[in-house]
């Protein structure tokens, strides 16, 4: 019943989750890649879909750990470089009435960072769904997601009115400086990682770059 993931998953064996999840995170991260695990908690097992409303979870919270939490947990065990928190309403982790996970500090903050220890990036899903661009204005939305434990605010739909609100929220106090620079360091760390971190600007060129991405520039299928 679920109407926005269906083949996006590897499946609903959290061990073929896990197994397969791991081996994408590796062949991405040897080169340098940065992995994402998407979308945590966990948005399997929902039948509707985020890009629309928000769809709610009611499990609780040890099926969560057990099975929705597991493959992440694996990941994060072995490197993982970031995750991406979900537009989902689960009780189970946050009983606040239109409350996200994907705006929740206790998801974010307290759950993925403070209980399962992750240290890399932790990016928001896109903030121009519905599921959560529809409970909070522009500027707000984006504080939220960066309180709740943020480290990139994908898609907002109004960046200059983001920035401000955040400038604001800054010098108001009610985010930290201490908060801004963890997370510019975990992005600084991973540009270094994926070799961004140079002077020199490492641009595409975009000439043939059809053939040199799919044939591997040599005529082989890569």
């Amino acid at each position: 019943n679920n109407p926005v993931i269906g083949d996006r998953s590897f499946g609903e064996n959290k061990y073929n989750v896990a197994l397969k999840g791991l081996m994408y995170m590796n062949a991405l991260q040897d080169n340098h890649i940065v992995a994402c695990g998407k979308h945590f908690p966990g948005h399997g097992d929902v039948d509707a879909d985020s890009h629309l409303t928000l769809p709610v979870v009611n499990h609780p919270y040890n099926h969560l750990d057990t099975v929705e939490f597991f493959p992440f947990k694996v990941l994060m065990n072995e490197g993982l470089g970031s995750i991406m928190l979900a537009h989902l309403y689960v009780p189970a982790l946050d009983s606040t009435k239109n409350q996200p996970s994907s705006l929740s500090p206790k998801v974010g903050r307290d759950l993925v960072r403070e209980r399962l220890g992750f240290k890399g990036l932790i990016f928001s899903d896109a903030l121009n769904m519905k599921g959560a661009s529809a409970y909070y204005e522009d500027g707000e939305l984006e504080v939220k997601a960066f309180l709740a434990g943020n480290d990139m605010l994908l898609f907002s739909d109004n960046i200059p009115v983001a920035f401000e609100a955040i400038k604001k929220a800054v010098a108001s106090g009610r985010i930290t400086q201490a908060q801004i620079d963890e997370s510019v360091k975990r992005i600084l760390i991973a540009k270094a990682f994926a070799g961004l971190n140079v002077s020199k600007n490492k641009w595409v060129e975009e000439k043939n770059i059809t053939d040199v991405v799919v044939a591997g520039g040599d005529g082989t299928v890569s």
